[in-house]
């Protein structure tokens, strides 16, 4: 059975974000991260700023995640995947109280890093998305459209 949009999110706990590298001359840049999401439904990230893809975001906020199926990896291009496009901000101030009690119910062994000085949180704010149910069912959905399916 293929998962719906929001099960696939809230059954992976990880991605792979891609950042365009500010030191690689733009190229892309993909590596694996944990996420959280917020009430709106867009992913929040914990990043040190020692990590290539905070340099690169610091950069160009241009960024995409990628979030599979785990129960597909035997199979990937028949299981569920997300892509999600936007861009990646540091999570204003005003919200970060609550965007660290969402991140840590979802990623608690990262309790240890948010006290740190050089981690903060980010958030990425979805423009489009594209959504693949399995082979042959797929389509591309506006930031909008997503966040309305995840809150219903």
């Amino acid at each position: 059975m293929t998962p719906t949009l929001r099960e696939l999110l809230a059954a992976e706990r990880h991605g792979v974000l891609a950042t365009l590298a500010a030191r690689r001359y733009g190229w892309p840049y993909a590596s694996v991260t944990p996420y959280a999401l917020t009430a709106k439904g867009e992913p929040l990230f914990l990043f040190s700023e020692l990590a290539e893809h905070t340099r690169n975001i610091r950069a160009d906020q241009r960024a995409s995640l990628l979030v599979q199926a785990g129960d597909a990896l035997a199979d990937p291009l028949a299981g569920a995947r997300l892509t999600l496009l936007g861009e990646v901000e540091e999570v204003p101030l005003e919200e970060r109280s609550a965007a660290q009690a969402i991140y840590l119910a979802r990623q608690p062994t990262a309790s240890e890093y948010v006290s740190m000085a050089d981690f903060h949180l980010f958030v990425l704010r979805v423009i489009e998305a594209r959504f693949v149910a399995g082979f042959g069912d797929m389509g591309w959905l506006s930031g909008d459209k997503l966040r309305v399916l995840l809150r219903d």
